[in-house]
């Protein structure tokens, strides 16, 4: 369990996960913190630092949540009638079909404003914060309804648009994985928001280099690596920008073992939410077309992860594989009866046993009625045999997805 506590309330046994809250002084970059509070010194020592709010875990504490922060047991609603403004409040968790239109529609706009603001930055113009900030809020939203949409969408990949997918895209999984991580709802708009905002200082690089079409030498990736401070550049002074969206854009590309960038740190001074957005930033970057590859399959990109123990958080990558599966959503698979289906809904117990949409016919290449069926059910002997690419048996993505998902 995740709870935000103020500094005044932390005691010795407290996990601290992330500083949520640090007072702004003259140093830009603010305190990272994570691990087991052994005494009281500690804590000295982040109130002398300005530490306001901490982000505590009390499933590594060795001390109970306070009881104000204990759910209270709900008493049984007598015959009194809810208000409007009640049912209001409700969030209202939907289908994967009744949310996938409105996440379509919202995320080709997404795309179209992103790109928009990225050109804009690249001609010298004033960076747009609040449209990052809408569509943030619009990203969080939609995951809360389900999650399962959004994520979908992620698999349409055009190597053309990545600059700006990639950060859309980075969004949608950091949204996804903060919320099955138990983040609040506010925290994860933040995290939307660091993941937008992690990479937009490489619209400020000269754009050649990303749009070739070998590997890029020694001497662009020097120029690359400049893109955080680029990024820091963008965001100074502006409006809403808090500690933990600049610990993403700083952070992201340094690793556990200190080999990362652009300042090599290492271990317990990188965050939760820099080893997410780390995570995060490979997983999509290994698996999207680029002018130069071939995105690699979701799998593939997983096992990458899970072997790099020493540049990864090899916990978090754990319930990272958890929360997307094995086979992630909009993923197709092949069958063990010759057929194809569309991966829908992720099983977190068993991940790779997902709820599939079987829609193809492999054996005699051709499309078939569609049929929901969860491979996870005691009856069901059918099991997946890999992931495949789209193009191996002509099929459009979007097209696909539009046909069987849109209703």
């Amino acid at each position: 369990m995740l709870i935000t506590l103020p500094i005044s309330e932390l005691v010795p046994g407290m996990f601290v996960d992330s500083v949520s809250k640090q007072f702004e002084g003259i140093d830009s970059i603010k305190i990272k913190t994570r691990g087991l509070v052994r005494d009281k010194s500690i804590i000295k020592r982040l109130v002398s630092e300005g530490v306001q709010e901490l982000l505590i875990d009390f499933t590594q504490s060795n001390v109970g949540v306070p009881s104000k922060y204990q759910e209270k047991p709900k008493a049984t609603p007598v015959t009194k009638p809810t208000s409007k403004t009640q049912t209001d409040k409700i969030k209202k968790i939907i289908t994967l079909e009744q949310e996938f239109a409105k996440a379509s529609t919202s995320y080709e706009q997404h795309n179209r404003k992103l790109q928009g603001l990225y050109g804009d930055i690249t001609s010298g113009l004033k960076m747009n914060i609040s449209l990052l900030d809408d569509i943030a809020k619009d990203i969080v939203a939609s995951v809360f309804r389900n999650h399962n949409a959004m994520t979908i969408l992620t698999r349409i990949k055009d190597k053309h648009m990545y600059n700006w997918q990639h950060m859309i895209n980075c969004a949608i999984f950091v949204t996804v994985f903060a919320k099955y991580l138990g983040y609040k709802e506010s925290v994860v708009h933040e995290l939307a928001m660091g993941a937008l905002l992690h990479d937009l200082g490489q619209a400020k690089l000269p754009q050649g280099i990303f749009s070739k079409s070998e590997d890029v030498n020694k001497l662009e990736m020097q120029a690359i690596k400049k893109h955080v401070a680029q990024s820091l550049g963008l965001v100074k002074g502006e409006k809403g920008i808090t500690p933990l969206m600049l610990d993403m854009i700083v952070n992201h590309h340094e690793r556990l073992d200190g080999s990362g960038y652009p300042r090599g740190i290492e271990g317990e001074k990188l965050s939760r939410p820099a080893r997410i957005m780390a995570i995060v930033d490979v997983y999509d970057a290994m698996t999207s077309d680029r002018p130069h590859q071939i995105g690699d399959e979701p799998i593939n990109a997983l096992r990458h992860l899970l072997s790099n123990k020493l540049l990864f958080d090899n916990e978090l990558v754990q319930r990272f594989i958890k929360c997307l599966g094995v086979y992630p959503v909009g993923t197709i698979v092949k069958l063990t009866n010759e057929r194809l289906a569309l991966v829908t809904e992720g099983n977190h117990k068993n991940p790779i046993q997902p709820k599939v949409k079987v829609f193809y016919n492999a054996k005699h290449n051709h499309h078939v009625t569609s049929k929901d069926i969860d491979l996870n059910t005691s009856e069901q002997e059918l099991k997946i045999l890999a992931s495949i690419k789209p193009l191996d048996y002509q099929l459009n993505l979007a097209r696909l997805l539009k046909e069987h998902l849109v209703v």
